[in-house]
């Protein structure tokens, strides 16, 4: 289903599409590709929206920081000093996180309008692609890029992206959903489990400080399922690293509800943010970010795994949130 969620000051209209599937009800806007809402039932059929969200468009125009929600690119996460160097030349960015350049820069995917088309043959998805110009937020290279959103025979929501390039660029995508398996409250209670024995230390501005390290001993250390509590913005290394196929890698379970949501990714980092800074409407901690992306700042790390795409190549990547109760 297709209809008008708002219209943009210059007139571009904005188009909500729910897609239905096993018991789960997606909503997504082609503003941004923002997921705005996940209806998943619990053990008695009961449902409610697991993700953060907005109820207008303007909600997301008036407060595009949290970026609830949204399709993040060119590159999600931080690249440290806004500016990396590719085959000997320096490309500068916004810099848009204090001296940093964080998803994408001020223009990033998540205030784009995509286009959007209906999977065929009856598929229970999405196609969202658009053009990023040369140059587009500093970014080099003309990039052709689109999401998929499909819901696969049990429900799960599963997100594959794509990208083609005519120069050499570095992509990192992701979705920045805030997930609350109780459907509203703080989330600092769920349980998550990680398959993840390392991650990477930040400085103060969030940049890796280092390479990936050991969690043993740390309160990075979610490889045993605890309750998240607060403080976590931070990377961490998949065990496994970049996987030619979705594996699982995090567990989020919701004790009062009984919810559970898997991720599975293709992905070797997954960003922890337990949402201390939302800003209003929105208390710290209602939500939790799990990010499956490439390291922050890897355009500057020739020792992370690599976000470099070049002509002839193909950006492939692929998450799927899945669900269920215990």
């Amino acid at each position: 289903m297709n209809e008008l969620f708002g219209t943009l000051s210059d007139g571009t209209p904005v188009h909500r599409w729910t897609l239905e599937r096993a018991g789960i009800r997606v909503r997504i806007l082609s503003y941004g590709g923002i997921v705005q809402s996940l209806e998943v039932p619990d053990g008695d059929g009961r449902a409610v929206n697991v993700v953060l969200g907005f109820a207008d468009l303007d909600g997301y125009l008036t407060h595009p920081e949290p970026y609830l929600g949204a399709l993040i690119g060119r590159y999600a996460n931080r690249i440290a000093g806004g500016r990396f160097s590719l085959d000997g030349t320096v490309h500068v960015l916004a810099r848009n996180n204090g001296p940093n350049s964080l998803h994408g820069g001020d223009g990033g995917f998540d205030k784009r309008v995509w286009d959007v088309t209906p999977l065929a043959d009856g598929a229970h998805g999405l196609r969202l692609s658009r053009v990023s110009p040369d140059g587009e937020e500093g970014f080099p290279g003309r990039l052709e890029v689109s999401a998929t959103y499909a819901l696969e025979a049990d429900g799960a929501l599963a997100i594959s992206y794509e990208a083609v390039t005519d120069a050499p660029t570095v992509v990192n995508l992701t979705n920045h959903s805030y997930f609350n398996l109780g459907g509203q409250g703080n989330a600092g209670g769920h349980e998550l489990r990680l398959a993840a024995s390392r991650f990477t230390p930040v400085d103060g501005d969030l940049i890796p400080s280092g390479g990936p390290a050991d969690v043993t001993g740390t309160r990075f250390d979610f490889r045993q399922a605890r309750k998240t509590g607060g403080g976590y913005d931070h990377n961490f290394a998949l065990d496994g690293g970049v996987t030619e196929t979705p594996r699982e890698v995090a567990e989020l379970h919701d004790p009062a509800s009984g919810r559970v949501m898997t991720v599975e990714t293709t992905e070797p980092g997954l960003q922890l943010y337990t949402a201390d800074h939302l800003g209003e409407p929105f208390a710290p901690g209602d939500g939790i970010a799990l990010e499956t992306q490439h390291y922050p700042d890897s355009p500057n790390r020739p020792d992370f795994p690599s976000t470099v795409l070049r002509p002839g190549e193909v950006f492939r990547s692929r998450t799927t949130y899945r669900f269920g109760t215990r």
